[in-house]
């Protein structure tokens, strides 16, 4: 595990899959052999959306089981509906955050990562993540072209403490780039950012192009910079800066 002093002063990297799709066998095996091969070094976290209603539980159990043993795991909210993140209608998102964090206590799977659905991030979440022990990754680097100028959203740079009422507060470690981010700095200068946070989601491995952008853009980001993983930061990494959630919305 990388030392504190050397991940501040460093240049690292992690890689994150939003699974949005875990019961899908074609979405699956390709996921499963991504993560098995670790391309660029890295130890791939899987943020996995729970079943729904009528879903496969034991099955979605056994592949979440296996994606634990192969790197980080962590959950991925969808609030309306498994095609549909953002919450709609008058449930509290910060409820269901719990219910789930609950549920996955109850199966014995540990998770250590949160990242809201469609990028939906408010103050009780935050609060409810905090309370279940994990680290956040819903912050962006950028703001998400398809959200309404009003919609919650955290737009975060750097890994950062977020202060919430009570006293608590939550390590944010913000995802920082997409494949076609990756994928358009394969011959730019590398980021100038301390902690390069790459995203996909599970179903860009079914388009060939996007897949093999995903895979040359990781072998790259692995040979600019030292690969690690989202539980390693959150374990080893004591960002410098702090702030206010109530502060940082955009």
């Amino acid at each position: 595990m990388p030392h504190t002093g050397h991940i501040l002063h460093g240049r690292y990297a992690v890689v994150s899959c939003h699974v949005e799709r875990p019961l899908d066998d074609q979405v699956w095996k390709r996921f499963s052999a991504l993560q098995e091969r670790r391309p660029g070094g890295f130890a791939i976290a899987a943020l996995m959306r729970l079943p729904a209603a009528g879903e496969d539980e034991a099955r979605w159990l056994e592949r979440a089981r296996q994606a634990r043993a192969r790197g980080p795991f962590g959950l991925h909210t969808h609030w309306t509906a498994p095609d549909h993140a953002r919450p709609t209608g008058g449930a509290d998102p910060a409820e269901l955050v719990r219910e789930q964090g609950g549920w996955l206590d109850s199966v014995g799977l540990e998770a250590t990562l949160f990242c809201g659905g469609g990028w939906y991030f408010d103050e009780r979440v935050a609060e409810a993540v905090a309370d279940l022990g994990y680290a956040d990754c819903t912050a962006t680097a950028f703001r998400p072209a398809y959200l309404a100028p009003e919609a919650p959203h955290l737009q975060l740079a750097e890994p950062a403490w977020l202060e919430l009422a009570g006293e608590r507060r939550l390590l944010e470690l913000p995802t920082t780039h997409s494949i076609g981010m990756l994928a358009r700095g394969l011959f730019a200068r590398s980021s100038a950012q301390r902690i390069v946070h790459a995203y996909f989601h599970d179903t860009d491995l079914l388009d060939r192009r996007r897949s093999a952008a995903l895979r040359l853009g990781l072998g790259v980001l692995g040979r600019r910079r030292t690969a690690s993983d989202l539980d390693e930061l959150q374990h080893g990494l004591r960002p410098e800066k702090t702030m206010s959630f109530a502060n940082q919305r955009a």
